[in-house]
């Protein structure tokens, strides 16, 4: 199945609502192991809570080496694949260590608490 990213959400892949709108586009096909083209020209600005919610919560069902079999990024610029590839290797130790997951998720809890 191949997205047009642009048409999900525009120039600005910044967003956390536009990450889970992809993400919801792409985790049934994936969990089917069917191969996932995501088509990225015209996205021109890249920030990590898209990446978060498109691409690093794939990590709490789908394996990392199956997830690179099954993605498959074009016209993906520099900027992109430098958000993306340090997103999923934070998501990729949240998600593969209880110990970390849990400290994080406890100085996030604090966090929003303080507020």
């Amino acid at each position: 199945m191949m997205y047009k990213v642009y048409d999900i959400v525009g120039e600005y892949a910044i967003t956390p609502d536009g990450g889970q709108k992809l993400y919801d586009q792409i985790h049934p096909c994936l969990l089917t192991d069917e191969t996932v083209e995501l088509d990225f020209a015209g996205v021109k600005v890249f920030a990590s809570p898209f990446v978060n919610f498109a691409f690093g919560q794939l990590l709490k069902d789908i394996p990392s080496e199956k997830l690179n079999q099954l993605l498959e990024f074009t016209s993906l610029n520099a900027d992109g694949w430098d958000v993306i590839n340090h997103v999923m290797t934070r998501a990729k130790r949240y998600y593969s260590d209880e110990k970390y997951r849990n400290a994080v998720d406890t100085v996030i809890t604090d966090m929003a608490a303080s507020f």
